[in-house]
């Protein structure tokens, strides 16, 4: 597959993506201004490698950010197409611009405080600029090069990568800010899934019941959900192998907030139903929101 050359401005220019990428930035720089870069903890990722070089060839962290991300940007205009690279551009020279022309002071001395909240801030940043169309970090896409290439998953290189990273600030930083950095990159991590994905959090509720019927109409009529029934056979235990008889297998699409009420729901018509539920990634069309 060829990647797109088409520059489609109205979507780099957008409203949308202008705010989001202008809040992104202002929130990473928040979290590496005020908590991270003074005092020497990392989040993982471009950042994270450009904190760990500080000090090396006298270069400011906001040249390290670009000289970190050069490979990345390459590598998205190649890969994923000019309208992304120049989005990322766009990103990662504000974030520079941030770095340098901004000053914030020190908000707190307290190391666990500077941990939750620099990762929770640089969190912030990443998930808005990558809502926005760009990023300001490109790991993510390296290691997504490095996957053709070898035979280890995109997560795999990024853990592998991250790893390095951290043990490099054990290194010149000592042990207790490297185990700090840890902190650090976990929070920021779920922070960013949480502005990508939402914190909604869809998850695949499946049900095997022998009230199938009054389930359906419940999940339908009463949640406002769609739903979507597979065809199986039940019974296979491990006394009563060859009993088995046909079956509806229930599939519907419900948020964190709303599985608990269906459950309990399902299970004041049958006590004894079966359940089982799948994180997903993501979701479109079909009808999955109550109304």
């Amino acid at each position: 597959m060829s990647t797109p050359t088409t520059i489609k401005w109205h979507s780099i220019f957008s409203l949308r993506s202008i705010l989001f990428t202008m809040i992104g930035n202002f929130f990473a720089v928040l979290g590496l201004q005020g908590f991270l870069v003074p005092n020497n903890f990392l989040d993982g990722g471009v950042t994270g490698l450009s904190i760990l070089l500080m000090g090396i060839g006298n270069l400011h962290i906001s040249v390290l950010l670009l000289i970190c991300n050069l490979p990345f940007v390459l590598i998205g205009f190649k890969k994923i197409g000019y309208t992304f690279g120049i989005h990322a551009i766009i990103a990662i020279l504000l974030l520079s611009g941030g770095m340098y022309f901004i000053e914030i002071n020190v908000f707190t001395e307290d190391k666990l405080l500077i941990a939750l909240f620099g990762g929770f801030f640089i969190g912030l940043g990443i998930g808005f600029v990558i809502k926005g169309g760009g990023v300001i970090d490109g790991v993510d896409v390296i290691a997504q090069y490095a996957q053709k290439k070898s035979a280890f998953t995109s997560a795999e290189i990024i853990l592998v990568i991250n790893i390095l990273i951290i043990l490099g600030a054990a290194y010149r930083f000592g042990i207790e800010t490297g185990m700090y950095s840890i902190l650090v990159y976990y929070t920021a991590m779920k922070t960013t899934n949480y502005v990508v994905d939402g914190f909604e959090e869809f998850t695949a509720l499946n049900i095997i019941s022998k009230d199938t019927a009054a389930i359906q109409s419940l999940i339908v009529e009463d949640f406002g959900k769609g739903i979507t029934i597979f065809k199986g056979e039940r019974g296979y235990l491990p006394d009563f192998f060859e009993i088995k008889e046909d079956c509806d297998v229930i599939m519907t699409v419900v948020t964190r907030l709303e599985i608990h009420r269906i459950k309990k729901a399902i299970f004041k018509i049958d006590p004894n139903a079966f359940l089982y539920v799948k994180s997903l990634k993501e979701v479109n069309g079909g009808v999955f929101k109550g109304h």
